[in-house]
């Protein structure tokens, strides 16, 4: 204990030239915390998107249209029916459930209150697939869906907006014009990860979502995209053959016809998205470790002016009875003190710069506990690897000589 505070007096006999020393590690450690931080809250962020779509989860959409010798946007098709869902759910091995999707946007009216939001046409596996759960009445049934009731199951910011804090169950709503029965309401999950309402949304059945309000094609019957959720992970491949054969073969595609529908694992894109972010958190905390290694670079320099300026003090403690070790040791406690006290200011700098990146630049960031050991941990070595060669070189200087400089 008296080596540190032994340390901290010779340290702020020079305040100017411990704080410009410090400076090079305070804004290493700043800068890897603030770089994992904006990393890490990219991978979240995916993270979270993936949780929002389901698990193991397959889309199928229409291809695009080829018109002219010139493909349209994906999805733009209108191959798939509410029959192809079906048929994937019943005659498929390794998929859980199916949900299809047609859906589009519509102001919504309830008495004297409006609000423009989206619908989803789809089944009551919608909230399977969807990890969506309902906090009041229920939702839509099979049944429902057989004979295209008009019955809806509204998001929580649909319902503030129409109902206020009255009860919406049972009551009519009008999307399009359309009278609609609300069922249910599902319960909150807010913003996803990159800022979109996930509240904001109305279920209607999909028969009655084609009926009655979107024509997708020229089809009655066709659907914007089947959901399809696999058993688990490692039946997700089995999952995409089964529905690749099972759509050939109801679409009557011979040998060497290319596939009307477009199969994406949704789950694997995002999941490599989240990796790549991650990468990108590693690849960002090494850059930032960089300004670590010249800070380093820099406390050697000013401990080793410090050693030349203080041997006459270097003798006169050896003379009085100090050991080589304890003049090394004593000009090692300096380096440490100096690497951990930027550290300190390092860490605080960080967690400061990546709350108002959050703040200002609306970018999501997530300060890990890791990273602040990482950087604790880091300038500390620091202190002691650049700060070993000045203390080892105080300690082999003859006390006849030190004494003698003046």
């Amino acid at each position: 204990m008296e080596i540190i505070k032994t340390a901290l007096r010779s340290l702020l006999g020079n305040r100017t030239r411990s704080i410009l020393t410090m400076l090079g590690i305070i804004i290493g450690v700043g800068a890897v915390i603030t770089m994992v931080a904006i990393g890490r809250g990219a991978a979240q962020q995916v993270e979270g998107f993936v949780a929002g779509f389901g698990s193991n989860l397959i889309i199928v959409m229409p291809a695009p249209p080829n018109t002219t010798g010139a493909r349209g946007a994906a999805g733009s098709g209108a191959t798939l029916t509410l029959d192809d869902s079906n048929a994937i759910a019943n005659e498929s091995f390794s998929i859980q459930c199916t949900a299809p999707e047609a859906n589009g946007s519509a102001q919504v009216i309830y008495g004297n209150s409006n609000w423009s939001t989206s619908f989803t046409g789809s089944t009551p596996d919608i909230l399977t697939v969807r990890n969506l759960e309902i906090a009041q009445g229920a939702c839509f049934s099979d049944a429902d869906v057989r004979s295209a009731a008009k019955v809806c199951v509204l998001g929580p910011t649909v319902v503030k907006e129409l109902f206020g804090y009255a009860d919406p169950i049972d009551a009519n709503i009008r999307i399009r014009n359309i009278p609609f029965r609300v069922v249910g309401v599902l319960k909150a999950k807010g913003a996803n990860s990159f800022g979109q309402d996930q509240d904001d949304v109305i279920f209607v059945p999909i028969t009655t979502a084609q009926r009655r309000l979107v024509r997708f094609g020229t089809r009655v019957d066709s659907v914007r995209r089947i959901n399809v959720q696999a058993k688990d992970r490692n039946s997700i491949s089995a999952a995409q053959s089964e529905v690749r054969a099972i759509l050939r073969q109801r679409h009557r595609l011979t040998e060497g016809v290319e596939d009307d529908f477009n199969i994406r694992d949704l789950t694997e894109a995002l999941e490599n998205a989240a990796s790549s972010a991650e990468v990108m958190s590693i690849l960002l905390g090494a850059v930032a470790s960089i300004s670590l290694l010249v800070g380093g670079i820099g406390i050697m320099n000013i401990m080793l002016v410090s050693v030349s300026e203080r041997t006459r003090e270097i003798g006169i403690r050896m003379a009085v009875g100090a050991r080589p070790s304890n003049v090394r040791v004593q000009f090692l406690t300096e380096a440490v003190v100096l690497s951990l006290l930027g550290g300190a200011i390092g860490i605080a700098s960080g967690v400061g710069i990546s709350k108002a990146i959050t703040a200002f630049v609306k970018w999501p960031t997530l300060i890990s506990p890791e990273s602040i050991l990482l950087a604790v941990g880091f300038s500390a070595a620091v202190g002691v690897f650049f700060g070993f060669w000045p203390a080892y070189k105080a300690s082999r200087l003859d006390p006849i000589d030190a004494l003698r400089t003046e």
